[in-house]
């Protein structure tokens, strides 16, 4: 025997649930493309420069960073500066026309960022970025 319910209610679709999912799955996203984007030099305090402006960075390009205690490194790899000419003349072997950015602490010897400037230079790399903050710190 069936008993049949005088009162059948009809499911209903709840989008509230809906809501909140779609709104984590955006901020998922949002979250693994910032982490995407891919820093090749070492992590410095830049210099202010009001005058700085924005470069569109190219899939393979090179960073040259100087530390604040006057450290260098070719991306992510730490160099003396003996063995940097050896670097530049493999990069340049790579690539035929490379883009170098120069990533220096704002704290680094000016010293030591011409030394190393100069000798991108004399390997006859001639597109060189220095890397500069828009904001200064506070």
């Amino acid at each position: 025997m069936q008993i049949v319910s005088p009162r059948r209610k009809r499911p209903r679709l709840e989008i509230i649930p809906f809501i909140d999912v779609m709104f984590f799955l955006l901020a998922t996203f949002m979250m693994v493309s910032l982490a995407m984007i891919k820093n090749e030099g070492q992590t410095v305090n830049l210099p202010f420069a009001k005058s700085s402006s924005s470069i569109e960075r190219k899939e393979k390009e090179t960073t040259i960073t100087i530390t604040d205690k006057g450290d260098i490194y070719f991306n992510k790899d730490q160099v003396s500066i003996e063995t940097l000419p050896a670097k530049i003349m493999e990069l340049k072997t790579q690539d035929a026309d490379p883009r170098v950015f120069l990533n220096g602490d704002c704290k680094a010897t000016f010293e030591k960022v011409t030394a190393v400037l100069d000798l991108i230079r004399k390997q006859g790399i001639t597109k060189i970025a220095i890397q500069t903050t828009k904001e200064a710190k506070k």
